[in-house]
Parts: C-alpha cells; structure tokens; sequence
C-alpha cells in the first residue's frame, strides 16, 4: 500500500508544475477579464469665446508709479473673454497721458482691447484724436486726428493703422486715404490708395 503510494505521489508530482502553471493561466486569464475597463480619455472640449464677466456703465483707470492718470476706459457695456483675454467695450471712450503730458482720445461704437490696454481696436464711426502740446522749447505740437470706420491703435508705441479709408486731420491741414500707417516716434506717416490732401498756409505771424 505505501508502494501504491509512492508511485501516486511521484507521478503527481511530475504534472504538479503543469498543473500549478495551468491554474496560474487561468487565474491570469480571469483577473484579466475582470479588470475593470479603464475609462476612455474624455475629448478636449474646444474652446468657447463665451464671456466670464461683464460691466455696464463704467470707468476704469490706471496709474503710473507716482500716481499721476495713465489711461481711462469709459462704455456702456463691456464683456471680458477669458480665451483671448480680451474686453470688448460698447460705446467705447478711452483717454491716455504719456509721459511727457501728451493726452490721447480714442472714441468708437464698439472697441476690442487687450489685457493691459496698449492695443485697441476700434469699430464704427472711430476717431483717435491726440490734443495739442506744446513742448519745452515752445514749439507746439498741433492736434492730430484719425477718424474711419475702422482703427487699430497701439497705445505704448505710438500707432494707428487702418486698411479702410481714413481721414486724417493735422492742425489745418487735411488728408484722405483709402489706406493707412502712422508711427509717432518715428515720424513717419504712409497713405495708400486714392490719397487727397488740403494743406492750409500757416497763420502769419
């Protein structure tokens, strides 16, 4: 009876590997199939140019570091987008100072301004007017004028551009355009297209 089983034993032991092997198959194969599924990665949501806040008649202004006026943003309704971080302003006036004292209005039905205010632009019956200035040495700067349907400003660099007519106003002296480029710190002024201009004699002195 011991022989009997020891010869069991033996040759149990020569398929216990196979069947060890066999178990942990099938216990692999039956935790794999009840794994929970792993959740499909969700679609980027595009992004929305909704607004996140809005603002009716308001005034915002900045200050520079001695705390003298910057700039003013004045409207009747004005919505932020977050996607671009933009603010787009109804019934827009807005007023900035230089440095040296130069005051610069810009005025449109609607207005589409970056985060910091430095570029502006304007739609609908748009007009950038910068005030006259006289300069230390007394030699006085005339006032300059941009009126169209259309201007985009850059308020730090001193621009206004436009690809649709324009009419530019400077002390007397009138001009028109279909197209324009104007750079203040370089003096440099570009009209294209069908350009007109009325140049007034200076007052006599």
């Amino acid at each position: 009876m011991t022989t009997l089983l020891r010869r069991s034993w033996d040759r149990l032991s020569l398929y216990l590997p196979v069947l060890l092997m066999g178990l942990l198959a099938l216990g692999t194969w039956w935790l794999v199939r009840n794994a929970p599924v792993p959740l499909a990665p969700e679609a980027q949501r595009p992004v929305r140019h909704d607004p996140d806040y809005f603002m009716k008649g308001f005034s915002v202004k900045t200050f520079d570091g001695t705390g003298r006026l910057h700039s003013e943003i004045q409207g009747t309704m004005a919505r932020h987008y977050p996607d671009t971080d933009t603010l787009e302003i109804d019934q827009a006036r807005m007023r900035s100072v230089s440095p040296d004292g130069r005051v610069t209005v810009a005025t449109a039905r609607r207005a589409l301004s970056n985060a910091d205010g430095s570029e502006v632009q304007l739609f609908g019956d748009a007009v950038v007017t910068r005030q006259p200035l006289r300069q230390p040495g007394g030699k006085t700067l005339p006032r300059l004028e941009f009126q169209g349907e259309f201007l985009h400003a850059w308020t730090n660099d001193e621009r206004v551009r436009s690809h649709l007519p324009v009419t530019l106003t400077r002390g007397n002296d009138r001009f028109t355009a279909d197209s324009m480029d104007y750079d203040n710190l370089d003096q440099v002024l570009q009209l294209r297209g069908r350009v007109h201009g009325l140049l007034m004699p200076a007052p006599a002195r």
